[in-house]
């Protein structure tokens, strides 16, 4: 998996086969699927290839269908919905052995004047008073695919390292960047991005029943996965994952997320419902 910027550039820059066709390749990993946010990404920069770069995406929807083979490139086939004066959408199908493993509608916007408003970022410790991400958290997860990626955690509902809020159970709040400086252009920031937003998410889940990702007491798999971008911003530089889980229901777990950078304000939001399964060699009551 990439372990810098530079790396993390050369797995989601796609080789092109043929009109509106890509091949993305893989980097050695110890997991073995590949990672949500990979195919995400790879998924967006194919769509990204076939649209005028006047138009930058403004939000993606997508589901997981089939565990991906990390030993084995993934193609990518667009299909040009529509191409409108504002708007072009995309709809992106990942392949690999002759099935599909992921899709993904990307929506593309022309900047254009009008309404602004959002909300405030909340007030949490800077970056640098916040612990990094526990090496048992790492192991659990595969370390390899968190290289390129500062994280450092603010809190979570699971251990009340933030202040209790009874509307909202399940809460988690991290900083994250891209650990290295990625090339200026707004396209790979995004792209970045997306596959950054994949990572700490389905925490947010767990943390309402007192569980974490190191735990290893829960079954977790991503089942869909959507981002909505509102304002340009820097994967590179600081940004707030600011999560929450509204509900977990019938083995699933919902996440919304906002996403705030300093100096930037709210610069998207993100959802993610994930299988969300106790071990069947545990008992199944895993919470507190």
């Amino acid at each position: 998996m990439p372990r810098d910027a530079d790396e993390l550039v050369e797995l989601l820059d796609l080789e092109r086969i043929d009109d509106d066709l890509f091949r993305g390749a893989q980097m050695p990993t110890s997991r073995p699927i590949v990672f949500g946010g990979q195919a995400a990404a790879q998924a967006l920069v194919a769509a990204s290839r076939t649209v005028d770069p006047a138009y930058a995406v403004h939000s993606l929807h997508s589901y997981f269908l089939q565990p991906g083979d990390p030993s084995t490139p993934t193609i990518y086939d667009v299909e040009n919905l529509r191409d409108g004066r504002s708007f072009l959408t995309r709809r992106v199908i990942a392949q690999q052995h002759g099935r599909p493993i992921y899709a993904q509608t990307a929506s593309f916007h022309k900047e254009e004047p009008g309404l602004d408003h959002q909300e405030e970022m909340p007030e949490v410790p800077d970056p640098e008073d916040c612990r990094p991400v526990s090496r048992r958290t790492r192991d659990e997860l595969h370390a390899d695919q968190w290289a390129v990626a500062d994280i450092r955690v603010i809190g979570s509902s699971a251990d009340d390292s933030i202040e209790p809020d009874p509307a909202r159970p399940g809460r988690q709040r991290v900083w994250l960047r891209v650990s290295s400086r990625l090339p200026d252009d707004p396209f790979w920031h995004a792209a970045a991005f997306t596959y950054l937003s994949d990572m700490t998410l389905a925490g947010a889940t767990l943390s309402a029943h007192g569980l974490t990702f190191g735990s290893g007491k829960v079954f977790l798999a991503s089942l869909d996965h959507t981002v909505w971008f509102h304002r340009p911003f820097r994967a590179d530089e600081w940004w707030l994952y600011d999560q929450h889980s509204p509900a977990t229901a019938n083995g699933r777990g919902l996440v919304l997320a906002r996403v705030f950078q300093p100096g930037r304000g709210l610069v998207a939001s993100v959802a993610q419902e994930a299988v969300l399964r106790p071990r069947k060699d545990l008992p199944a009551e895993g919470a507190r």
